[in-house]
Order: C-alpha cells, then sequence, then structure tokens
C-alpha cells in the first residue's frame, strides 16, 4: 500500500526508523553476547586491562581475525572500550559484572537464551496466536528453561535471603529454627536451594511439572550437597501437596498457571495455620500505562509467547500474564482462602506478595 506523504510526520518517521535500526543492531548485539559468553572471552578481559586482539584471542583459545571483528562489535556497541592510540580492547569493572561475573545479580549473557528460544518457536507462537491455542512450558525450545533458570538465578541469589525472607512477618525465626518450606513451580531448584543453603534446620521440597527442570534441580542439589534436606518432586500444582509446610513459595510462576486459585487454594490447605505464602511475580503496576517502559515491554513481551500460552494450555480459569499486578493476585489469594495479603517488598523487576490466613 502507498504511503500518504501528506500524513507522515518526517520527524517522528525518522525517530522510529532510528529506533528499529538500534533494535536490530540489539538483535544481532545479543547473538554476538552469547558467543562472547560461550568462549569465554568476556572472562578472559575481565580484570586484564587493555589487550590487542591477539592478545585477546590467545588468552581465549580462538582465531584472532574473528576476535577483531568481534572486538569491534562489542566496542560499537558500548560493552567494551576500544582505546584508538594503542588499538586495545578493555572491559571495564561496570561492564564485567554485566558480562563477565555469571555471579552477578545483573549478569546478562544467560538471558539471550531465552530470547533464543523465543526466534526457534516463532511459528509456533504465531499458530498459537492465530488459533488461540496453548504452548505448554515442556513444548518450548529447550534453550527456554536453561536461560530463565539462569537468569533468575542470580537475582535470587541477590535478594531472597537477603532482602526478601526478612521482609516476611516473624519467618526468619521460623527458617533458622526449622520448619518446613514448599517451593512450587521450583525450575531447576535454584530458589529452593538458596534457602536450604541459608536455612539448614529447616527442610525445602521442591515441586514442578516439568520432568527436565526436576531432573536438573536433583542434579544441582547432588552437586551442592544438599540432598539431605531438599526433596525435587514431579507434581501438578493444583494436586494436594505432600504434606504439612509452615512456609509455600510461588517464585515467578503462579501468573503461569491457568488455575492459580486453585493453586493458592492447595497451598492454604497445606498451610499450618500461622503459616506464609509467599509470592515473587514480576513487577507490574495494576494499570497498563505504568508498565509502558523497558521492563514492562520485557514482560509482555515474555508473556504473549511464554506465560499466557502456557496458562491457555491448562483451560482453567485465568490468563493472568506476566503484568497480572497486586490488585490482581491479591484477588486470586482471597478466593484461594487467604485473609491478610500484604505487599511485603518489591524490587525494579520483582514483586513480592505475603499472604495470611
Amino acid at each position: 500500500m502507498a504511503l500518504d506523504n501528506q500524513t507522515i510526520d518526517a520527524g517522528r518517521l525518522d525517530d522510529l526508523v532510528g529506533k528499529a535500526v538500534t533494535e536490530l543492531a540489539a538483535g544481532y548485539g545479543g547473538v554476538m553476547i552469547d558467543i562472547g559468553h560461550r568462549l569465554g572471552l568476556y572472562r578472559a578481559m575481565a580484570g586484564k586491562g587493555p589487550m590487542t586482539s591477539h592478545e585477546l584471542a590467545k588468552a581465549a583459545g580462538c582465531a584472532e581475525r574473528y576476535v577483531r571483528e568481534w572486538l569491534n562489535g562489542q566496542a560499537a556497541g558500548g560493552y567494551v572500550l576500544y582505546h584508538p592510540a594503542s588499538r586495545t580492547y578493555e572491559l571495564t569493572p561496570e561492564q564485567a559484572a554485566v558480562l563477565a561475573d555469571d555471579t552477578s545479580p545483573v549478569f546478562m549473557p544467560s538471558v539471550w537464551q531465552v530470547v533464543a528460544a523465543a526466534w526457534a518457536d516463532a511459528e509456533l507462537t504465531a499458530t498459537a496466536i492465530r488459533t488461540g491455542k496453548g504452548i505448554p512450558w515442556g513444548d518450548h525450545d529447550g534453550r527456554l528453561h536453561c536461560g530463565v533458570a539462569a537468569f533468575f538465578r542470580n537475582g535470587y541469589r541477590a535478594s531472597l535471603v537477603s532482602e526478601w525472607l526478612p521482609a516476611l512477618d516473624g519467618v526468619l525465626p521460623k527458617l533458622q529454627a526449622g520448619i518446613r518450606v514448599a517451593d512450587i513451580g521450583c525450575g531447576h531448584g535454584h530458589s529452593t536451594l538458596l534457602m536450604a543453603e541459608a536455612f539448614p534446620a529447616s527442610r525445602f521440597v521442591g515441586i514442578d511439572t516439568h520432568p527436565g527442570s526436576i531432573a536438573a534441580a536433583q542434579a544441582h542439589a547432588r552437586d551442592a550437597g544438599l540432598s539431605d534436606r531438599v526433596e525435587f518432586l514431579l507434581a501438578d500444582a493444583k494436586a494436594p501437596l505432600p504434606g504439612v509446610f509452615d512456609l509455600i513459595c510461588f517464585f515467578d510462576c503462579l501468573h503461569d498457571l491457568g488455575h492459580p486459585i486453585e493453586a493458592a487454594r492447595r497451598a492454604r490447605e497445606a498451610l499450618t495455620p500461622d503459616g506464609t505464602l509467599m509470592l515473587v511475580e514480576p513487577a507490574a503496576s495494576d494499570h497498563v500505562e505504568e508498565n509502558l517502559n523497558p521492563i514492562g515491554r520485557i514482560y509482555y513481551t515474555g508473556s504473549t509467547w511464554l506465560c499466557c500460552a502456557h496458562a491457555i494450555s491448562e483451560e482453567g480459569t485465568h490468563v493472568l500474564g506476566a503484568q497480572a499486578g497486586t490488585a490482581r493476585l491479591a484477588q486470586v489469594c482471597r478466593e484461594a482462602g487467604f485473609s491478610r495479603i500484604r505487599k511485603a517488598t518489591e524490587t525494579p523487576f520483582n514483586l513480592i506478595l505475603e499472604a495470611r490466613p
């Protein structure tokens, strides 16, 4: 269809084309970030000061001509510094925190595996959007599961034990004394294991519907030497929980469920009379216009092909989406039988709710 030049604002058009080119560059750059992480190029630069492409290639065991081109792309994107006088490249401490340190709370390369999975599943997603059918979590490209686990792990490591659990009313002393904890939708078990490591007197059960994730969680528990206090089970969130618990957690997963009220009700039934439900959910306002920012865009986009798609696959009562917000989540808890619900704390990426019987 031909465009009517009289209806186009040239300045707005230039801005939009510039935005599109910037995002195209980011899409290309994401592949190179993943490769840089995979080949250890960022790690080889971290803390080393200015390096030539030959020095980096030797340190990382890669071919220099490729490394030089990769470095120039990284410099163009602002992910490394280029020093023209010496023709050297440098990774600053800030860049290292984002790109080289896989224990950093702001480490980003692993999330590009999720983006890769989204591209791999593009036809699957297009079919789902056209037909209205759902896509179960386990039917997605395998890079999704590893990428999500790695990305969320560092955020949990930075905040779960030091900030989120202390924000819950009276929970920390109980964990220190020894209680039973259930982690529903545990994925690869990182959240479960962080709690188990911090509170050796307590016992933990991680539950998930995805066999591959449960197998990974069990392996992580063995590697961490925590199998004596952690158990991982394959089960549905709607099924009765295996026993009674003092703390039940849903980490970034309640909004994925087609039956969130039923899952929360099962948690309510399994809680002790003075027990606590902790919901960790993506940060979101209750108003769409307040979520129209880069973080909201990430969550809405992920929600389209992943969160909503899984909820629809369960043919349930709700499709909350990743930007459900406090009001809708609190309503789910009330309908499940919880009477006291409050926002315990929040971060730019997370919303932490506490619900009590």
